[in-house]
């Protein structure tokens, strides 16, 4: 018997996932798409169906309303729709309650970063150790399929690592993370997902470095990169969900998450922060009415689903990890690249939502076939990485593997006293060699 799917969350990626469970619903039972407003679940609904994308039309494809910090309520709506994997793809503040419905009814649980609090940011390493590894032994009492992180970074990026691992390495040195997005969406500033989200990744920076946790100021460590396909593209050092969890299941001296940022990003991005607006403590308004300022700026700023319709360019985003094989030193860039443009043709979604809700999806479809069934909490990189890597080049998020890389790490700026300075020399030098 199929399985049902209950996805929670009616955003952009929850919009791309349901787009892609809808195109492959002969391996799976109905979908119900939940979320706190019925209205924009109905909307990805109308969207699936403008799309034709519906693929077994027997099977039910509806909407509901749901809490989703209310456990109790989460876990009846489980229980309601018959649901055995559950794809929680709304706000990370919900994780932890979405989490324990799933262990309470014995749903499989798939999401794709990290658990937040609103009043904590930027946590302690391992983030992950503060709240969903709490519950790993729960999970595997009672045979719960917990995925975290199941999105494209973390979640493919992860899944490159464990591949690389697995079948090009024998030993790793450094792993390099790096995402960017060469498209335009046309606007004068606007973030690609939730802006409370984006913004609060960037409070401090968290890298592991020979082993060991540093904490960096935010943007103080950029580099310049030559991607394939989008070319050359400069790159900040930030701290992300994925170190979080590899740093303790890859076995590699040092791992870093780069991001791409425009200067015009970044000054933006430097007048918020420095005038307060970006921060989530509440402060009261000289007529009394007390405000969270990063709220504000987000109900200020574009929401993230309306810029799919004139979105152009291309994303990358892809490891370069070095390392040796025997005695030989080797290095291999993993990555994909997607446009948006195709993106909003196939699924009517932004390449930022579709590199994020397409995983998603993967990860829903090998846990209903009980390739990725494993009946405890993993990470992504703790499973096989090759059903995904497969299943991805059949769905619409193609690997590619540069195997010896003409594409350097150029550094731009940073500290100059710190072990990433140091390591970032190390890494200039093996470029060189190439």
């Amino acid at each position: 018997m199929n399985r049902n799917v209950l996805i929670i969350g009616s955003g952009g990626v929850a919009h791309v996932t349901a787009h892609k469970l809808a195109q492959n619903n002969d391996l799976i039972g109905d979908i119900c798409i939940a979320s706190r407003t019925q209205k924009y679940c109905d909307a990805i609904i109308e969207s699936i169906h403008r799309k034709k994308n519906l693929k077994d039309n027997k099977k039910k494809l509806y909407s509901r309303q749901i809490n989703a910090l209310d456990v109790k309520e989460t876990a009846k709506l489980i229980k309601d729709t018959k649901s055995s994997i559950v794809v929680n793809l709304a706000s990370a503040f919900v994780n932890i309650s979405v989490l324990e419905a799933c262990i309470e009814t014995g749903a499989a649980y798939i999401d794709t970063a990290i658990h937040e609090e609103p009043d904590k940011t930027c946590e302690d390493p391992p983030w992950y150790a503060n709240y969903e590894w709490k519950r790993k032994d729960r999970c595997e009492k009672k045979g719960v399929t917990a995925i975290l992180g199941a999105g494209f970074d973390p979640g493919v990026v992860n899944a490159y690592c464990a591949f690389a691992a697995k079948h090009h390495f024998d030993t790793i040195d450094t792993i390099d993370i790096m995402d960017v997005n060469a498209g335009s969406h046309g606007k004068y500033f606007a973030t690609n997902f939730d802006p409370e989200i984006n913004f609060r990744e960037f409070i401090k920076v968290w890298t592991w470095i020979d082993r060991k946790w540093i904490c960096s100021p935010t943007h103080t460590e950029k580099m310049s990169y030559n991607f394939p396909v989008v070319g050359r593209q400069t790159v900040y050092l930030t701290g992300h969900d994925e170190i979080h969890s590899l740093s303790k299941n890859i076995d590699a001296n040092t791992i870093r998450f780069w991001m791409g940022f425009s200067d015009h990003y970044i000054n933006c991005f430097t007048v918020l922060k420095n005038i307060g607006l970006l921060s989530e403590k509440p402060v009261k308004t000289a007529e009394g009415l007390e405000v969270i300022p990063l709220k504000v700026v987000k109900a200020c700023l574009p929401d993230p689903k309306t810029l799919a319709p004139n979105y152009t360019g291309k994303t990358c985003i892809g490891c370069l990890i070095q390392g040796k094989k025997g005695e030989k030193e080797k290095e291999v860039f993993l990555y994909n690249v997607c446009d948006h443009k195709e993106c909003f043709n196939e699924v009517e979604a932004q390449a930022i939502s579709y590199t994020a809700g397409v995983p998603a999806a993967a990860a829903a479809l090998l846990v209903a076939n009980g390739v990725w069934d494993v009946k405890k909490m993993v990470n992504v990189e703790e499973l096989d990485p090759d059903p995904l890597i497969d299943l991805l080049n059949n769905i619409g998020l193609p690997t590619e593997i540069q195997k010896k890389s003409k594409y350097r790490l150029k550094r731009l700026s940073g500290k100059t006293n710190s072990s990433v300075d140091m390591k970032t020399q190390v890494d200039l030098r093996n470029g060189a060699r190439l």
